[in-house]
């Protein structure tokens, strides 16, 4: 049960804030509160200084991709400030919160970072019985794709799934449909709403196995009195950046309204963005 940023731009570098406006970045921080399981965020940026081999090192590549995880909450992590004022010219943000009793640390931080690929996931990989995925050691994944992911949770099986349709060749759009092809066969009610970014691409996919918010999730949100906040909890939004080429998909929880631009992204539908030139387009898995 996590919360979603992220954005492509015309391959310009810009920051968070030069993306939300400051407003709009604290207000997604402060979903930290209930998602306080963690948080990270997976930027591609350009380096300002190359590196030298002559050392003995390897040359700096074209791009980039930092990566920066904590099991602290966003709320409380001062890095958050920090970062969401680092120019990139493109990025993924996850706010944490833990389902299925996965264990807070830090294997289980996203973003996931494989290949070159940077991953974040919303959704809870269970049966009607409440049975993870995690716990299903028959389920046909590769062990060490999985592996490569770093990661021991559902999403990190969902991430490796997606590794192995690029591995057999599919372009990184429908490698990612194929997975939730995939696995919808085995855990049809699930969340599949994902990013995905390289350094030349940038997917924003919402596959909600339902579309009616669960009891438990209203149950944890109005526990912090925000359960107003809650109704559309499986709903992602996007807007073309401001005065530039790109765009930016965000999960709900905080103000996005019709009139600043901002329209649903409907179910079973991606964003497939450049973050080189800032084009984008819609597409159905």
């Amino acid at each position: 049960m996590c919360r979603l940023l992220g954005y492509a731009t015309a391959g310009e570098n810009a920051s968070l804030c030069d993306i939300l406006g400051d407003r709009l970045v604290s207000d997604f921080r402060e979903l930290s509160e209930i998602h306080n399981d963690g948080w990270g965020v997976a930027q591609v940026v350009s380096p300002s200084e190359r590196a030298d081999a002559a050392d003995g090192g390897a040359p700096t590549p074209e791009t980039n991709t930092k990566l920066y995880k904590s099991t602290v909450p966003a709320r409380h992590d001062s890095t958050f400030a920090t970062l969401s004022n680092e120019p990139a010219r493109g990025a993924l943000w996850h706010l944490r919160l833990a389902s299925s009793n996965l264990p807070l640390i830090m294997e289980n931080q996203q973003p996931f970072f494989a290949n070159g690929l940077s991953f974040i996931h919303n959704g809870d990989i269970s049966d009607s019985h409440g049975r993870n995925i995690t716990t299903n050691r028959t389920y046909p994944v590769s062990q060490p794709v999985f592996l490569s992911t770093g990661g021991r949770s559902d999403s990190a099986i969902f991430f490796a799934v997606i590794l192995e349709y690029i591995g057999f060749g599919f372009a990184l759009d429908e490698a990612v449909s194929q997975a939730v092809r995939e696995l919808r066969q085995a855990y049809p009610r699930s969340s599949y709403n994902c990013m995905i970014q390289s350094n030349d691409q940038f997917i924003a996919l919402c596959a909600a196995g339902r579309e009616r918010t669960s009891a438990r999730i209203v149950e944890v949100y109005e526990e912090y009195g925000r359960g107003e906040q809650a109704h559309d909890y499986r709903v992602m939004r996007y807007r073309e950046l401001r005065g530039k080429a790109g765009v930016v998909v965000t999960s709900s929880g905080y103000e996005q309204p019709a009139e600043a631009g901002w329209a649903d992204l409907e179910n079973d539908q991606m964003i497939v963005a450049s973050n080189r030139d800032g084009t984008f387009h819609l597409r159905s898995i």
